[in-house]
């Protein structure tokens, strides 16, 4: 499970490069198919009869309240998600008009947030949309019910399902197999019966020699292997292969053989060139040297089976230039669900519409922020396509789409080529609508913010991180508070919208200056600098620069010596000792109450729980902070 709105990429950059070299080759994107399946008539009434034989011996208060409200209104479930799931494809817009009666839907637990918004501002609904925005309005209530769908598959069928993941405890930065693998051997859950019943029907469609399998985040990790041990069910001597973005960064000293028992190589980084060479050696026309970046097994089926790493570092890696357009064939673009989850407009874009997925340029041009994994191969090897092929790209793939709608995914666009392809687009009269992530830098002056926007451009996203001066010359982000201050103002002024993404605990943060970030970031939202911002809790990895030298960070590591698994976070004490889970809390709601435009007039001390016996102080920064650096 990721994102419902548009496919995850990673398969539609291999089936393109592995067509173009000749490669017979199908995808399929099984998260959301998995979802749609799950959700029909008849998936409901399965849903029902287990939610009475798992509840029936609870009284009505006791149980949870997604439980308790689709049993009462279970027949309303049945009617309405198959017109909601029509509506959310984009295919039924006159039901907009029976959703937003608020007489349709059976608006459960996740509605109750809603109803507490309009407690605090009247009509929140009339000031997201206005008057004529019946079909978004329509979109964010009927995202509300998916929301209430799902809830009831987790809590009442199977509690390791959510909307955008699965079962994403058991494998992030899990240091031991042992939960998967129990969890594997158990008894087969809702989720893995929809998972099977697809499997039939995609190998009997293409009867493949190979099975491919990409592991983009945690939460991808069970519905995998999942896969992968049916396919070995049916298919015992067919090869899986496994690899994507939670491989690269989780399993790269993986120790556990176990896992081997449903996969037979994992290949790491940029999948090109080791599935180049793998192919090869299973059609007999290269050695076991000639792997790249490959973990397997010698001796698989004996008693001293060895786990064996292969990597011929003679091969170079396909340069970008040269991995040609991503392939949507075989995705199913009609049933993607246009979801809007928050009335933020800037946020709602990453559930909202279905984006053709594009990179500008392999890894970061940067490459030098503390808390970030520039020492993997994804973002610390740079190498840029050029304007002309990007814009290439661009064509072949709104030709095949039959949409102009991007999203550039790279860690940080370079500036110099997103210039030249917007002067391309602009040049050829090429009209696309697009958004992507950068670094808010000087380069991008108001003049080039215009151009941008010129060219199709609606939002982007940076990172301001910690809001201080101080950590972010630590963090070595090139930047000051003041610069990023008028860079993304600029690009407000042009009319695009801007995310923010924030960060707190980073190493030596104190409390007073994670409230002081917060006060940047009232000032900011409150100029109009950006709409929409998120918080992370910084944590260390293994393969940064506050990992892997933490004595410059003044950091104590505490690694776990017994990592036969995953490996990526890694536990660490900080000379400050500072509770910053709880300050999150805070961080979190002001922030969530400041895209819905509420709560800029309220003291930072208004945030923050009384009971955490947090002292949190007033701020340090000056009121006009903001305001006096975009004069």
């Amino acid at each position: 499970m990721t994102q419902l709105n548009t496919a995850y990429p990673a398969t539609a950059y291999i089936t393109g490069f592995l067509r173009k070299e000749g490669y017979d080759v199908v995808q399929r994107d099984m998260a959301i198919e998995v979802l749609l399946s799950m959700l029909t008539t008849e998936s409901i009434d399965t849903i029902l009869d287990r939610v009475e034989d798992n509840y029936a011996d609870f009284e009505d208060d006791e149980l949870p309240d997604s439980i308790y409200h689709f049993l009462v209104h279970v027949d309303a479930y049945r009617r309405c998600t198959a017109p909601v799931l029509r509506f959310l494809q984009g295919k039924d817009p006159s039901l907009a008009l029976r959703i937003v009666s608020r007489q349709f839907l059976p608006e459960g637990p996740t509605f109750e947030n809603l109803n507490e918004m309009q407690e605090i501002s009247e009509n929140v609904l009339h000031q997201a949309f206005g008057d004529l925005g019946t079909q978004d309005k329509a979109k964010y209530l009927a995202s509300l019910y998916i929301d209430d769908l799902v809830a009831v598959i987790h809590d009442g069928v199977d509690p390791n399902f959510e909307v955008s993941r699965y079962g994403e405890r058991l494998a992030a930065s899990n240091p031991s197999f042992d939960d998967l693998y129990e969890t594997l051997h158990g008894e087969i859950s809702f989720t893995e019966e929809h998972i099977r019943s697809l499997l039939d029907d995609y190998l009997a469609q293409e009867s493949p020699d190979v099975i491919g399998i990409t592991v983009p985040f945690p939460g991808n990790m069970l519905g995998a292997l999942q896969i992968a041990k049916y396919c070995k069910e049916i298919k015992p001597d067919m090869p899986v292969l496994m690899g994507g973005g939670y491989v690269n960064t989780e399993l790269r000293t993986l120790k556990d053989i176990r896992l081997f028992e449903y996969v037979d190589y994992i290949l790491l980084d940029d999948g090109e060139q080791p599935l180049l060479s793998l192919l090869d050696y299973l059609q007999g026309k290269a050695t076991e040297a000639d792997l790249v970046r490959t973990y397997h097994l010698k001796n698989k089926h004996l008693e001293k089976a060895e786990l064996v790493y292969s990597n011929n570092k003679q091969l170079p890696d396909v340069p970008h230039k040269d991995i040609g357009t991503p392939c949507y064939d075989g995705l199913p673009l009609d049933k993607y669900l246009s979801l809007c989850e928050m009335l933020n407009p800037m946020h709602r874009i990453w559930s909202d519409g279905r984006w053709n997925k594009l990179t500008v340029a392999h890894g970061c041009y940067w490459s030098k922020c503390t808390f970030c994994d520039i020492s993997l191969d994804y973002i610390g090897r740079y190498d840029e396509a050029g304007a002309d092929i990007i814009v290439e790209r661009i064509e072949q793939l709104i030709a095949e789409t039959g949409q102009t709608g991007f999203h550039f995914v790279d860690e940080a666009a370079p500036p110099k080529v997103l210039f030249a392809m917007a002067e391309k687009l602009i040049e050829k009269n090429l009209i696309i609508t697009w958004w992507g992530n950068i670094r808010f830098e000087k380069t991008f002056t108001p003049e080039k913010c215009q151009l941008l926007a010129d060219s199709g451009c609606i939002a982007i996203s940076g990172g301001l991180e910690v809001a201080s001066d101080r950590l972010l010359t630590l963090m070595k982000k090139g930047v000051s508070i003041e610069k990023v201050a008028r860079v993304t103002r600029g690009f407000a002024d042009a009319g695009i919208l801007v995310h923010a993404y924030l960060m707190y605990g980073f190493p030596t943060q104190t409390a007073e200056e994670t409230v002081d970030s917060l006060e940047v970031v009232r000032q900011l939202m409150f100029h109009g600098c950006f709409q929409s911002a998120y918080w992370h809790r910084f944590s260390a990895t293994i393969h940064s620069p506050v990992g892997l030298k933490p004595d410059e960070y003044k950091i104590t590591l505490h690694p776990n010596k017994n990592i036969t698994f995953a490996n990526n976070d890694v536990a660490f004490s900080d000379p400050e000792n500072v509770d910053h889970d709880l300050l999150g809390e805070g961080l979190k709601k002001a922030l969530y109450n400041y895209m819905h435009g509420l709560g800029y007039e309220q003291p930072m001390q208004f945030w923050f729980d009384e009971k955490t016996n947090l002292q949190v102080g007033g701020t340090r920064v000056k009121p006009d902070f903001i305001a006096q650096a975009l004069a």
